[in-house]
Formats: C-alpha cells, sequence, structure tokens
C-alpha cells in the first residue's frame, strides 16, 4: 500500500511547489503592460499585417501610446480604427481619404497577344525575368497571382483569364501588393474615385495595339473632351489629375479603346439617365 500512496504524495507535493515557484515568479517578472497601450490595442484590428511599418498591432500600440506614430498609422483599420484610437487618446481627426488597390490592366490571356507559353515558377518576379514575360505588352499582368499571395486580406485574385482583380469590398489598402507586382501595375487609388485608365502601355498608336488591342494608343481624345482639363497624355499613357477630375465620364464614354473604365458604375448610370431623359 505504502509504495502507492508514497509517490502520489511525493509527485503532489512537487506539483504543489512547481505551482508555486510559477505563481511567484509570474508575479516577480510580470511585464507591466500601459493600460492605454492594451486600450489601443482593443482599437486596432489585430490583423498584424505589417502595412503600418511596425511589427504588428502591439507594437503600432505601444509607438502611438509614446507618440512614435500617429493615430491613423493603421493602414488596415482605415478610419473606422483611426476614430477608435483617437477615442482612446481624446483627440478629433479629420477622416482621411479611404485607398483602394486597383490593378491598371484589363488585358487577361484571351485578350492579350502571347508570345510564348510560360511554364516555369509560377511567380510573376520569376516570369518577368524570363524575356520580359509571356505577354507581348511589357506592362501586361502576368498573372501568376504574386500580389495574391502577398495580400494579407483574401482581396486579390487571379482570374480565369489570368488576371489579376482586387475585391474592393475586402482591401484594405495595406498595398501588400503593389510592393509585390514587378510591373508596378497596383496603384492606391482613392476609393470613391471612379473613373481610372486601366492601362500602363507606354507605346503609341499602331504599336501600342500591336501588342494590345485594348492598349491606350496615346489618341489624346479624352483629353480633348475633358471639360474639367483633369486627364492629359503623358509619355504615350492618359494620366488622370484627381484633384480636378469631377467623375463626370466623358472621358470613358469617348476612349475608342475602352481603357478608360467606370469602376463603380457611375458613367453606365449616367448613360442610362441620358437615355432615359431623350426617351
Amino acid at each position: 500500500m505504502m509504495t502507492i500512496v508514497v509517490p502520489i504524495l511525493a509527485l503532489g507535493l512537487l506539483g504543489t511547489a512547481f505551482a508555486f515557484l510559477l505563481g511567484f515568479s509570474f508575479q516577480k517578472f510580470a511585464v507591466k503592460v500601459d493600460p492605454k497601450v492594451e486600450k489601443l490595442l482593443a482599437a486596432l484590428p489585430g490583423s498584424n499585417c505589417g502595412a503600418c511599418g511596425f511589427a504588428g498591432c502591439l507594437a503600432l500600440a505601444e509607438a502611438i501610446a509614446e507618440g512614435r506614430a500617429e493615430p491613423t498609422g493603421c493602414v488596415a483599420g482605415g478610419n473606422a480604427a483611426a476614430q477608435a484610437v483617437a477615442g482612446v487618446l481624446g483627440v478629433s481627426l479629420q477622416p482621411k481619404t479611404e485607398l483602394v488597390a486597383f490593378v491598371a490592366c484589363r488585358a487577361g490571356r484571351s485578350t492579350a497577344r502571347m508570345r510564348f507559353r510560360f511554364e516555369g515558377v509560377y511567380n510573376c518576379q520569376a516570369a518577368n525575368i524570363v524575356f520580359g514575360g509571356d505577354k507581348a505588352c511589357v506592362w501586361g499582368c502576368l498573372g501568376l497571382g504574386s500580389c495574391e499571395r502577398a495580400c494579407p486580406f483574401d482581396a486579390i485574385h487571379v482570374n480565369a483569364d489570368g488576371l489579376a482583380v482586387v475585391d474592393r469590398t475586402k482591401c484594405t489598402s495595406c498595398a501588400k501588393c503593389v510592393a509585390a507586382c514587378p510591373r508596378r501595375l497596383i496603384d492606391m487609388v482613392a476609393k470613391d474615385q471612379d473613373i481610372l485608365v486601366a492601362c500602363k502601355n507606354l507605346d503609341r498608336g499602331k504599336r501600342a495595339k500591336d501588342t494590345c488591342p485594348i492598349a491606350c494608343t496615346a489618341c489624346k481624345i479624352c483629353e480633348k473632351n475633358c471639360p474639367e482639363d483633369a486627364i492629359h497624355v503623358i509619355d504615350n499613357l492618359a494620366v488622370i489629375d484627381y484633384a480636378k477630375c469631377t467623375d463626370c465620364g466623358i472621358c470613358a464614354q469617348k476612349c475608342p479603346q475602352a481603357t478608360i473604365i467606370s469602376v463603380g458604375g457611375k458613367v453606365e448610370v449616367k448613360a442610362k439617365e441620358e437615355a432615359a431623359a431623350g426617351a
């Protein structure tokens, strides 16, 4: 009987001793966290994406508490997180312009001219090194998903036609996809900006169309028809001055290549309204 009781008592005493030591160590060596940091951390989304420039949400919360980062430092959280942080700090903030990723290319594999069939590492950087990729347009989307894999929010995917497409409802403007694209095709644009140029081709006229049938040809029709002088052809590519653009959609309607698009559908709505008024 004693051969059973003694080991049980010994283990029980050892367990009690270790529990006491652990409890003492926890109290003795506990790292005190600033209550403000805890509140700031609760106000942040907890995605730990690193888009703010810090290692994670805790590091950003500590930096904000110490005055090393602005209340608007959380890119992923947007205005909601910024206002929550401002509430913890007891300050007021003006809402900042929310940004969203935009892929400036519409030419999938069924539309783009292809030079060869790429069979290699499924990586845009690798394909870009190999003869500049398989598309005739050296500025076009390679469609191998480097941006998709870089996005921590599942907001960008390569579709069946080999073209990267952004889900604007999920995009948090962390800009990880921007850094991942070797073609620099992805830009951060104002979320409420409707009219955008979906091309980066710097060739002109026939040469541009030879590489991509829907490329900007630098015809300047958009420039000539814009009532606000908000779009100009620079280096053979239409460029919008967003400070002047009113989203009237005239440039998108006039563009013979349909390179200028309405991402929010304002042009389509306007066309329907005009048709209804004419009827």
